[in-house]
């Protein structure tokens, strides 16, 4: 496949600046749909979105408008001309901060459910990165200057603790025993079922999933993921886990779980909010479906975090103590 990007000199009313996109479709591409074709080789795109744009004539095949159903075919040259987005800066933002620990070095944070780490296309403000900048007066800057201080993500809505560099030396010293693997990270979850063994090892392949790029799935052409569960206390039809990472890959532990049949409890992108899991009738599918009201997430929290601290040199650990709506739905359990 040819695709080639310019960005257009002249601006579009209202002074909104647009990006065009041509793609020639190769000799052997099979007939599909030109909206499930584009969804699958745009980065970032979903079918909603392609559909707009075709048709608001945004999209042309060899200089013409054409229908969402129109079946692409090997030679022909699609261009399709995207809004560029505004430009993203982090600015400082008075947002309550939860902090755990804080030293000349490094910040030990809390974040949580609903906070997405750095400001980013469609999360433009409101992110942990902006409290920081007016929490801090330094923070690191090995990483662009939208991820200051940031040495690790955690999901946006993945509660729990995230370690914080204010400067780079701090951030190569931590940053390194992350790439080595001696952070010692210990991840709580709420799922569905019972595991038939108490502990184990989930090793599984992941990688962007074929069928939607937003999310990640098991495959064979993925990167190696190893995940190390226990559990600590099973209810009826659900399990209290404590979840350890020998790798750190997107949405590892959610996608794990999931892929064993076990998906995170209220987790809405990996099969977790459906009150009728492993085929729940009657008062236990109406007791799952009161306890997925108290939480409008995934259950899985980020209960500890371990490291040597890059000044003393010492060995440091952290806990926390689990957010309210996993701690209500255990409570009800």
């Amino acid at each position: 496949m040819a695709l080639s990007k310019d960005i257009e000199s002249k601006s579009a009313p209202g002074s909104e600046q647009f990006e065009k996109v041509r793609i020639v479709v190769p000799p052997k591409q099979s007939k599909q749909r030109i909206d499930v074709y584009l969804t699958h080789h745009i980065q970032n795109a979903t079918r909603n979105k392609v559909r707009a744009g075709i048709d608001e004539g945004r999209v042309l095949v060899d200089g013409k408008k054409v229908k969402a159903s129109h079946p692409v075919a090997p030679g022909e040259v699609i261009e399709i001309t995207f809004q560029r987005p505004p430009r993203i800066e982090a600015k400082p933002e008075d947002i309550p901060l939860e902090v755990v620990f804080e030293d000349d070095q490094l910040l030990i944070v809390n974040k949580s459910a609903g906070m997405v780490t750095h400001p980013a296309y469609g999360n433009y403000t409101g992110t942990l990165v902006n409290a920081l900048l007016h929490h801090c007066n330094s923070l690191s800057s090995i990483n662009t200057e939208l991820r200051p201080g940031i040495v690790h993500r955690l999901d946006k809505d993945t509660t729990g603790l995230m370690v914080v560099a204010k400067n780079d030396v701090a951030h190569h010293l931590l940053a390194k025993q992350f790439s080595r693997r001696t952070i010692d990270r210990e991840y709580w979850a709420i799922v569905w079922g019972k595991f038939k063994q108490l502990k184990g090892t989930i090793d599984a392949t992941l990688g962007r999933s074929k069928r939607d790029r937003k999310k990640v799935a098991v495959t064979a052409e993925g990167k190696n993921a190893v995940t190390d569960y226990e559990v600590l206390k099973e209810f009826d039809f659900l399990s209290l886990v404590r979840l350890k990472l020998r790798t750190g890959r997107t949405h590892q532990i959610r996608v794990h779980l999931a892929h064993i049949g076990h998906p995170v409890f209220g987790d809405p992108t990996y099969a977790g909010r459906s009150n009728t899991w492993g085929g729940l009738e009657g008062k236990k599918a109406l007791q799952a479906q009161n306890l997925l009201k108290l939480i409008d997430r995934q259950a899985l929290h980020a209960k500890t975090i371990g490291f040597v601290h890059p000044s003393t040199k010492k060995a440091v650990k952290f806990d926390s103590e689990l957010p309210a709506d996993m701690q209500d739905v255990l409570d009800r359990l």
